[in-house]
């Protein structure tokens, strides 16, 4: 479906909310609500919902963990190897 496809008037949401509905779960493709011609909104259905918002997730993940590098919150890997031989005797 073409992004001008999926751009909607919200009168033409509330007429025909089933159907835009019936089109998120067909497509996956969020619909751009307007008001009086202006952007105002986006409706998407809930699997594409919790998709971005696992990403979103890992993505503070990963900032956190870069945070934490520029830190110097971190060990290397030759530090782990010394600390579990000296834990296990290996």
């Amino acid at each position: 479906m073409k992004l001008s496809e999926r751009i909607k008037p919200i009168s033409y949401l509330k007429a025909n909310a089933a159907e835009v509905i019936q089109k998120l779960s067909e497509h996956g493709q969020p619909f751009i609500i307007t008001v009086n011609g202006e952007a105002k909104a986006v409706l998407q259905d809930i699997d594409s919902y919790e998709e971005m918002q696992e990403a979103i997730a890992m993505l503070k993940i990963v900032a956190m963990g870069q945070e934490e590098i520029r830190e110097g919150k971190f060990v290397t890997l030759e530090e782990v190897r010394k600390r579990f031989q000296k834990k296990h005797g290996a």
